[in-house]
């Protein structure tokens, strides 16, 4: 008994074509190859591009994108797919750019403190091919063994240090991009900072891959700081954590790093693959690192120390070695995975209040927790009041995925509520593009997708992200009137 061979469906002639740009071994259009780029890290929504090309420099991105351009055919660009906000999720069959072959660190200037990578270079790795010479990148997400740079770029990515050092925008000094029409341009070339004229590295970065991709960076890197500290702190009550935070920077101290976690946020980075052993029954914990000339460390800890103290700190301690501090920060950077050993699922939200403000929404999250009944952790950064709650929920149970979505939303509704805003670092994507009518009036966002119409005026690149679409408006009107009910 013979099997009759399966017949080949006929290549789409835009395949072909593509595929004569970037070459056989670099584009991917078989339906079971495509399932790994359904989604980024936001993978509640997921839908299945309609090819992945792999260019290996500028001219084959600008030359794929110029064939999308001419043909009508929407595409976006695509990194290690670390994003949380669903900004890579392929919305309208596009063609994903991926750029994980564009790898390589081109130069390094340690004259002029400056390093040129491609987009597809990973952000640690950029910190350990200096870091011999006494330099570093700044720039630091929980993501940073994977995540790329030029993923970096397009979210706007912090991290933990970014309380002194800032978030990404703070470290460009340069962009080669390529346009939605297929035109290479430079931006800023040859990294010098504060040119004349309009802040375009400003709008790029951070827009979402949404004008333009990424096809080179120059970045700003630094002399490592001779002396390093970190503290560790633990609270019985969160109150009094959080009134620490907003007095350790009260007294004039800016540490490199200020985190929080908070009980059941804690229960999870025990459960995972780095668990320190702290105490099960505290509310909260203070992570502090501070930096710097080595002669005015040791007064900043006592200070930190202090303050620690008078805000009925359970115990409180300084890292006796690297090693330490190692384990510290490892369990720290993979909180948001470690929630995967208490729970099926989880969303991670991404919001912005004033210091002041902590106690106050941190209640608020308490009662969206209860109200909706789903645990919520939360991890964050507290120096700059950026909060990362995680909602935990069972994607098998029928309604739980919808329930956890809003109740993310009525967090960044508590935040935008304090005059914060719905994302710090995580960007909005799809997950929270309606949410952006929280913080935005309509004639606000009118101004920005103008600019947006300006770069990409065919609204090819990456289309249906970053702003809200008429159609739910009513829901977000019928969310923000109950979460106001509610609270």
């Amino acid at each position: 008994m013979f099997l009759a061979k399966k017949k080949k469906r006929p290549v789409d002639r835009h395949i072909k074509n593509l595929t004569n740009i970037v070459g056989a071994k670099s584009i991917l259009f078989h339906k079971e190859d495509l399932l790994s780029y359904d989604c980024d890290g936001f993978t509640i929504h997921k839908a299945l591009p309609k090819a992945v090309i792999f260019p290996k420099n500028t001219e084959e991105v600008a030359a794929a994108v110029t064939y999308c351009d001419t043909h009508n055919i929407p595409f976006l660009a695509r990194g290690a797919g670390t994003g949380l906000s669903g900004g890579a999720i392929p919305l309208n069959e596009e063609v994903i750019i991926s750029l994980v072959k564009m790898k390589n660190l081109l130069s390094v200037d340690y004259e002029n403190r400056q390093a040129v990578v491609q987009p597809g270079y990973v952000n640690l790795k950029l910190t350990n091919s200096i870091s011999s010479k006494g330099y570093y990148y700044a720039p630091d997400p929980s993501s940073q063994y994977v995540c790329t740079i030029g993923g970096n770029v397009a979210e706007n990515a912090g991290g933990a240090h970014c309380l002194k050092y800032g978030v990404t925008t703070n470290h460009i000094l340069g962009l080669e991009l390529v346009l939605p029409n297929g035109e290479i341009v430079e931006i800023s070339e040859g990294g010098v900072p504060d040119m004349p004229g309009y802040d375009l590295l400003g709008i790029l970065t951070g827009s979402e891959g949404t004008l333009g991709i990424v096809t080179k960076i120059t970045v700003r890197i630094l002399r490592s700081p001779e002396g390093k500290k970190t503290v560790l702190a633990y609270f019985d009550r969160v109150e009094d954590g959080s009134h620490a935070v907003s007095d350790i920077i009260s007294a004039g101290i800016i540490p490199a790093a200020l985190e929080m976690m908070d009980q059941t946020a804690i229960e999870g980075v025990e459960a995972g693959a780095f668990p320190v052993g702290h105490p099960d029954d505290i509310e909260a914990l203070l992570l502090i690192e501070v930096d710097g000339i080595i002669e005015g460390i040791d007064e900043q800890i006592e200070q930190i120390l202090s303050v620690c103290r008078n805000h009925n700190v359970r115990d409180v301690k300084v890292a006796r070695d690297e090693e330490e501090r190692g384990r510290w920060w490892a369990n720290r950077k993979t909180g948001f995975g470690a929630m995967g050993a208490i729970s099926p699922d989880y969303l991670v939200q991404d919001g912005v209040i004033p210091r002041s403000s902590l106690p106050e929404v941190l209640q608020n999250i308490k009662d969206i927790s209860k109200e909706y009944n789903l645990r919520i952790a939360n991890i964050f950064h507290a120096g700059d009041g950026n909060l990362h709650p995680l909602i935990l929920f069972d994607s098998r149970i029928e309604g739980e995925t919808e329930k956890a979505l809003q109740a993310g939303t009525a967090c960044l509704k508590a935040c935008a509520d304090v005059g914060g805003s719905i994302t710090g670092e995580h960007g909005v994507g799809i997950e929270k593009k309606e949410e952006m009518r929280f913080v935005f009036t309509d004639d606000e966002l009118d101004a920005q997708t103008a600019i947006r119409d300006v770069f990409n005026p065919k609204d090819l690149l990456n289309k249906g992200k970053l702003f809200p679409t008429p159609s739910r408006c009513m829901d977000i009107k019928k969310i923000i009137k109950e979460t106001a009910a509610a609270h």
